[in-house]
């Protein structure tokens, strides 16, 4: 019995969802999602409800059910509202700038490291020590974030490197701090 899987997606004004067979498309003010979902799941739309079935109770198809749910969900929360993830860069001489599109990242490396923006998504830089990776796909703004953050992971001695900005990180004593 899933209980993610069977609550109803109550499905806002303003965005309007499309099911075509297993392909879902959901428009909405900030732009337009879509996805293929699993063939054993099926979901239905009556008003603005939308409820998603599974074909039986085979473990992969209970595992889908919520997956699926949560998807559809994700989609629907993106168009009406972006989602964001912020990062901060920890370190003497590291900072951020914004060059068009893109991020020119100095990290401490020989050379400045440049990030190319994916598609569907934004960076905003309210100060050198802060990235904000903003848009409407949560699976690819999480990506992103976890892409920047690999150019400097976070070391445990210093602190130094980039972060999520809700991250803490586990700070080790050195080799003198006995």
């Amino acid at each position: 019995m899933s209980r993610i899987g069977n609550k109803p997606i109550t499905v806002p004004s303003g965005v309007e969802v499309k099911i075509d067979g297993h392909n879902i498309t959901v428009k909405g003010p900030k732009g337009t999602l879509q996805r293929k979902i699993h063939e054993n799941i099926s979901v239905e739309m009556e008003g603005n409800i939308i409820k998603v079935i599974r074909k039986d109770d085979e473990p992969k198809n209970r595992s889908l059910h919520g997956l699926t749910r949560t998807l559809i969900n994700n989609m629907i929360i993106g168009v009406t509202q972006e989602y964001t993830k912020e990062l901060q860069i920890n370190g003497v001489g590291y900072r951020v700038a914004k060059q068009g599109n893109n991020l020119n990242l100095t990290l401490g490396f020989s050379h400045p490291v440049i990030f190319e923006a994916p598609e569907g998504i934004t960076f905003d830089v309210p100060n050198q020590n802060t990235i904000i990776v903003k848009g409407i796909n949560k699976e690819v703004v999480g990506q992103t974030a976890a892409v920047i953050r690999t150019k400097r992971p976070p070391e445990v001695y210093r602190g130094k490197g980039i972060k999520y900005a809700d991250e803490v990180i586990r700070r080790k004593e050195g080799k003198t701090g006995k």
